[in-house]
Order: structure tokens, then C-alpha cells, then sequence
């Protein structure tokens, strides 16, 4: 089964989230359950650097005229095959893939990433006259015309299915309707059975209205996704969609989260010793100048500071948790308002409150090592990472519960603790009060140690791994293609 995946970004060469982790993950799994593998990326420099042995597959010319190279390797770091669009134009540029230093949008978003699923869609039929892709996988809006671009090709004797995966539903990839004329699709691609969306293009629609067959991240957030609520204007068309449709749970890659083997850590442990777990605490106590105390609760957040995130509600609970004799560690970038709060808090109390203000994977890999508890109280999360790292860490989630949270997170009831499931800690309510219950539950069955040893160990033990849903990706491939 030849598999082409279309990604902006990838792990480790590129990640801004996510997504990047499972496009750098998924390929590997798909390879162990018969699949051959071959990605599609942007020309940006990091991807363009690892990519070894390559050479000028073809020269086109994009729909709005631009001359450009597609270049054919191999990436080093991942082991992949890989074609790679050179057009450093469009791609060698500071900033993230997204968005200049100054966070803003790049004007010509809509070509830098329709390039990317226009060329997909070529090697659908038939660029590369020695590799033939039976399916064509897109993540999220960045290829989002993928699908689009295909419906409209000329019609040959190929079948090739498409699968578009929604990480996040929110972020859409929409643009102003004059972008649509340079994009090379026909005038009839421009209406409500199509690309527009509410006047304007949208990646997202494309993906959604084009593609075979939907996937989310996980299976309640496919749910979620067919409300109003949280359909995000899009749950009309994913209602009728609802028979190709369906969750695949993320997983985590355990060659990169894997407390006992992790190289960014100074001390390494695992389920059956867990001492090492002590030392990474004490460690980053004493990095980060917080009184190093062995029974203090320290909380840990990584992630977006949004509001989308539940960052004001972790804002909130700040005294509730000191009150309480706990420290909080938080790494993020987002909103100025939330970075300047947090930044505040941690001058006000530098012994108990530790904030960096960016992104720093090594980092990131510390904190869930040294934390007790991982905060995710997001408004919705389609999957959500950061609670899985945090049970592979054996640092106990306390999530709200939507999308990807609720099925990997089960509360510490007192009936879940009997039955061995319990793992971690949710509330129901989207707000500050429901947040501090479960922050206090968490303090309860902090100081008893011997429960709260039982509940790390069965988060640790969880199968998070990706042989699940690389084999049900793989059925659904071959579904399609039957």
C-alpha cells in the first residue's frame, strides 16, 4: 500500500505543535502494518537541510505562474522518503512557517500552502513516473485543497483515495475570495459545494467537502466537532459527512517520550524505579530557583497561552494552588495579556512560580519529568499531547473533559481508583471553580502517597503507543481502495 502524507511541518526537523509530531511519527507506524510511506513538505530551510541524496524530480510551474523545483531524497533524522518543494521565495523566511517575527500572517499564505497540495496532488497522478501513491493522506488546513485539487485533474485510469486529517478545527486556513483566482481551480470549485465558506476560501471546507473520507484525532472529538458548539460553522456539512467520518486517537512516539531513555534528562527512570523521577524534581527546583522541596505539589503547564487553552483559568487558580503549598512551572508563547500575567505572577512569588516565555523541546521534556501534575483545562482539545506526555512521566493530568482529554484521562474517583482505571483528574465545567475542586482533589490524593503512587502507575502503564492507530489507518486504506 504506496501512502503519500502532505504536512506543512514535521518532527524534528519542524514543529510549531501537534501536528508535527504525529507527521514525523505516523510514517515510521504506517511502515511496520505494510504501508510504504512517502511525505510531501514544503522547501523550508530545516526540512531542506536534512533532506540527503536528492535530486530535481521535475520543474513546474504553479498555477499563478512561478517557476519552481521538486526536489527527491531522502530525509536523514527520519529515514523518509521524501519530495520537497524548492522555492525559497516562498519558503526561506524568518519568522515560523506561518506567520513573520511580528506574528503576523504572511500575505501569501494562500500560495505558500496551496503549492503545497497542487504538487501533492500532481504526484497523485502520476508526477513521479517510478512511485505511485494508492492513497493520499492531508493534515489539516495547510493541505486542505489537496483533495480539491485532484477532484478537478483530469480524469485517467488512476484511483488514488484521499484521506484529510483535522488537528484542530479552529484554525482554517481562510482567505479573501480574490485569493481563490490564483489558485488554479475552476469557477465552479468557488461555491457552497466547494471551497467558499461564508464568502470567503477556505483550506478547511476543501478537506472537509473533497476528500474520501474525514479523520480526527480522537473519537470524541469527531463527535464533538458534528455541534454547534464546537462544529466551528462547519458542523452542517460534517453531519452529512458523518458516514465517512471518524477518530483515530494520536498517540505518543516512544523512541522521543520515553522517561527511561530520554537523553534530556539528567536522571532517568521508569515505572518499577522511580527515584530518578525524584532527582529530575529537585533538579529543575533548583534551576529554576523555586525552594527545593522533595512534598510540594509542582504543577507543570506547556503549552499555547490562550484562552482556548483554559491559560486564564490556570491564571486564576495561581493562589489556590500556593494557598495550598504547591509551585507551578509553566513554558508557553501566546497571547501578550496571558505571557504578561503569567510573567507578573512569577516576580511575585520566584521561589514558588517559574515562567519562560517561548518554546524549548529539551525543556519541555524536564518539566514533564520533574512535575507531579500536567494542567490541561482546555476549551476543547481535538487530542491534546501534553496529557499523554504527562502520563508517559508518570506527572498525573488534570484536564477538562473534551475531545482527545476524555478518552485519555479518567478522573481519580473513588470507583474509577477501585477499578484500577483511574489516571488523572477532570472537571465538567469550563470554569475557574471547577478547575481549583479538581486542583484540591489533586492536593487530597497528593498526601496519600501509596494511592497516589497506584494512579501514577497506571497512567505510566497505558498503552499510548502507535500500533493502534497506525493498524486502524491502515484499514481504513485499504477500505478505500477496495
Amino acid at each position: 500500500m504506496n501512502v503519500l502524507q502532505v504536512s506543512a511541518e514535521i518532527f524534528p526537523l519542524l514543529k510549531t505543535g501537534g501536528l508535527a509530531d504525529i507527521a514525523g511519527a505516523l510514517p515510521a507506524a504506517l511502515q511496520t502494518v505494510g504501508c510504504q510511506v512517502r511525505v510531501v513538505l514544503p522547501g523550508f530551510p530545516a526540512i531542506l537541510d536534512d533532506l540527503g541524496d536528492s535530486w530535481v524530480m521535475a520543474e513546474l510551474t504553479a498555477p499563478w505562474g512561478e517557476r519552481l523545483q521538486l526536489r527527491q531524497g531522502r530525509l536523514r533524522t527520519l529515514a523518509l522518503d521524501a519530495y520537497v518543494i524548492d522555492l525559497p521565495h516562498l519558503y526561506a523566511r524568518p519568522g515560523s512557517p506561518y506567520e513573520d517575527a511580528w506574528r503576523q500572517p504572511y500575505a501569501d499564505n494562500h500560495r505558500r500552502f496551496a503549492l503545497l497540495s497542487w504538487v501533492a496532488a500532481q504526484l497523485a497522478h502520476g508526477l513521479d513516473t517510478h512511485w505511485q501513491p494508492q492513497v493520499v493522506h492531508s493534515h489539516d488546513w495547510h493541505a486542505g485543497l489537496t483533495s480539491a485539487y485532484m477532484a478537478f485533474m483530469s480524469h485517467s485510469s488512476l484511483r488514488v483515495a484521499t484521506v484529510f486529517t483535522i488537528h484542530n478545527l479552529a484554525y482554517q486556513g481562510v482567505f479573501s475570495p480574490a485569493c481563490f483566482y490564483e489558485l488554479g481551480l475552476p469557477h465552479e470549485a468557488f461555491g457552497v459545494n466547494g471551497v467558499e465558506f461564508y464568502g470567503q476560501l477556505s483550506f478547511m471546507k476543501a478537506g472537509l467537502y473533497y476528500s474520501d473520507y474525514i479523520t480526527t484525532v480522537s473519537p470524541t472529538y469527531a463527535r464533538e466537532i458534528q455541534t454547534p458548539q464546537q462544529g466551528c460553522g462547519f458542523d452542517g456539512l460534517l453531519r452529512t459527512r458523518s458516514g465517512s467520518l471518524s477518530g483515530i486517537l494520536n498517540a505518543v512516539d516512544d523512541a522521543v517520550w520515553n522517561p527511561a531513555i530520554d537523553h534530556h534528562l539528567s536522571n532517568r527512570y521508569n515505572v518499577s524505579d522511580m527515584i530518578g523521577k525524584s532527582n529530575c524534581k529537585a533538579a529543575l527546583q533548583e534551576e529554576l530557583g523555586l525552594t527545593i522541596q522533595a512534598d510540594a505539589p509542582l504543577f507543570g503547564v506547556v503549552s499555547r497561552l490562550t484562552d482556548q487553552k483554559g491559560l486564564h483559568l490556570v491564571m486564576g487558580a495561581i493562589d489556590a494552588i500556593l494557598s495550598r503549598g504547591g509551585q507551578l512551572v509553566v513554558l508557553g508563547t501566546g497571547d501578550a495579556y496571558l505571557e504578561s500575567l503569567f510573567k507578573a505572577r512569577a516576580a511575585q512569588h520566584p521561589q514558588t512560580v517559574s515562567v519562560r516565555i517561548g518554546y524549548d523541546e529539551a525543556y519541555a521534556h524536564r518539566i514533564f519529568s520533574a512535575t507531579d501534575v500536567t494542567l490541561v483545562p482546555s476549551q476543547f482539545e481535538p487530542c491534546g499531547l501534553t496529557q499523554m506526555y504527562g502520563l508517559k512521566y508518570g506527572s498525573l493530568p488534570l484536564v477538562h473533559s473534551v475531545g482527545g482529554l476524555a478518552d485519555t484521562v479518567v478522573d481519580c474517583s473513588l470507583e474509577n481508583m477501585a477499578e484500577g482505571r483511574a489516571n488523572g483528574f477532570v472537571f465538567d465545567d469550563f470554569n475557574q471553580q471547577a478547575l481549583e475542586r479538581a486542583v484540591a482533589r489533586a492536593f487530597a490524593l497528593y498526601a496519600r502517597k501509596p494511592e497516589w503512587k497506584r494512579v501514577r502507575a497506571c497512567g505510566m502503564r497505558q498503552d499510548l503507543g502507535w500500533q493502534s492507530a497506525a493498524r486502524q489507518y491502515a484499514a481504513l486504506y485499504r477500505h478505500l481502495c477496495a
